[in-house]
Formats: C-alpha cells, sequence, structure tokens
C-alpha cells in the first residue's frame, strides 16, 4: 500500500437499528431487513475507507456505536437538526485536533460500492481545486471533498434529499467562489430497486450477499 496521503476521511453515518434507517426500503423489506442491508453498506463503505492511504479516518455517527464495527476509526458524534447541519458540523469537528489542515472527504454509508481507488481519486482533484463533489443520479450527492473544512460551512443551509439538492450544494459552494472538480456518478441506496442496481455493480460485497438473502426469503 503507498503511503499515507495528506487528508482525512469522514463516514457520516446512522447506527442500523430496525425503523430507523433505510425505511424507504420498506416494503419489500421488513425494518429487519433494512437494518441489517444499512448495516452491510455501511461494513462496505468501511472496508473501502480502510484500504484507501489517508492519515485518518473518521466515522460521524448517530447512535450506538456498539452496533458498528469501527475499528481503526476515530468516531465523532453527529450534531445538529437538519441534515445539511450534521453534515456542515462533521467536517468542522473533524478538523479539530489531529484533524486540523487536512483535506478532507466525506461520503455516506449508502454506496457500497465504493472503492478505495474512488475515494483516493477524490483527493487527487484536490491538487487542482478547491473541492470535489460526485453527484447521485436522484439528484444528491455521494462525496464531498474539500481543501479547507471551513468551506462546508455552507451546507447548513443547503437543503438536502431533494431532486436537485446536488445542484444547490455546487451552487452554495461555486457562489463562495470554490473551484469544483467532478467525481463520477453514484448510485446511492435509498429504493429497493436502488439496492438491486448497487448489489449487480459489487457483486462480491457483503451488501450483495445480504440483499440476495432477502430476495430468497421475499421469494421461498
Amino acid at each position: 500500500m503507498p503511503p499515507p496521503a495528506a487528508g482525512q476521511i469522514i463516514v457520516i453515518a446512522k447506527a442500523p437499528v430496525p425503523g430507523r434507517v433505510k425505511t424507504r426500503l420498506c416494503p419489500p423489506c421488513t425494518p429487519e431487513q433494512a437494518a441489517l442491508l444499512a448495516a452491510a453498506a455501511l461494513a462496505d463503505t468501511l472496508v473501502a475507507v480502510r484500504a484507501t492511504p489517508v492519515a485518518r479516518r473518521v466515522v460521524a455517527l448517530d447512535g450506538d456505536p456498539r452496533l458498528v464495527d469501527l475499528r481503526g476509526m476515530d468516531v465523532i458524534r453527529q450534531r445538529g437538526d437538519s441534515l445539511g447541519e450534521r453534515l456542515a458540523r462533521a467536517f468542522a469537528d473533524a478538523a479539530r485536533g489531529s484533524g486540523a489542515g487536512l483535506p478532507t472527504l466525506l461520503v455516506g454509508m449508502d454506496t457500497p460500492q465504493l472503492t478505495p481507488e474512488l475515494l483516493s481519486q477524490a483527493f487527487d482533484l484536490l491538487s487542482g481545486a478547491d473541492g470535489a463533489l460526485g453527484v447521485a443520479p436522484d439528484g444528491g450527492w455521494w462525496a464531498l471533498a474539500l481543501t479547507d473544512p471551513e468551506y462546508a460551512a455552507v451546507l447548513a443551509d443547503v437543503p438536502m434529499s431533494l431532486a436537485d439538492t446536488g445542484a444547490r450544494t455546487e451552487r452554495a459552494l461555486t457562489g463562495q467562489g470554490i473551484r469544483l472538480g467532478l467525481l463520477p456518478e453514484l448510485t446511492d441506496v435509498d429504493t429497493f430497486d436502488n439496492a438491486v442496481q448497487v448489489a449487480a455493480q459489487a457483486p462480491d460485497s457483503l451488501f450483495a450477499r445480504e440483499l440476495a438473502a432477502v430476495m430468497s426469503a421475499e421469494s421461498s
């Protein structure tokens, strides 16, 4: 593995509790099945993050840390009411202590098809830009890298989970003079159709195996 890059990755995550995660998968999933799929997606994401050469790895967690394998991760608590506030504060909180001055990449727990190569690409883009944004087909975004975490303060005022959240995020950042590079588009798991599509893209993932078990149970 190459030497660590001078950057950090934040995974913003929710503990996989039935009825609190991936509720849009229900139906056809039960709340328990949706929670298992969320846990698998998060586990796959953390595998990719652990395999990426960076100086620091952080999980910004909502919920019980005992429900997640957090080995090798620094853990911070999510703060804020809206998702935009929690994202902005995750950047700010990760920039303290050993994260001070580090370029920072934030990803969610909904893209289990992530690879170390994609994560490293975000940092590569920062060599010629102030930020890198990865949008999703539904109009949201799956990744945001910033050379200065203070740039993320604008996220607090961006409505999330809308069909134009990605475009709103891009405008909020570029409106501050931030130069943005673009990462490849990735589908995140919001609906069951998304889950099937993502599992096909990452057939060897824990997420794909968990989804196959869910579909087998549904058909029996």
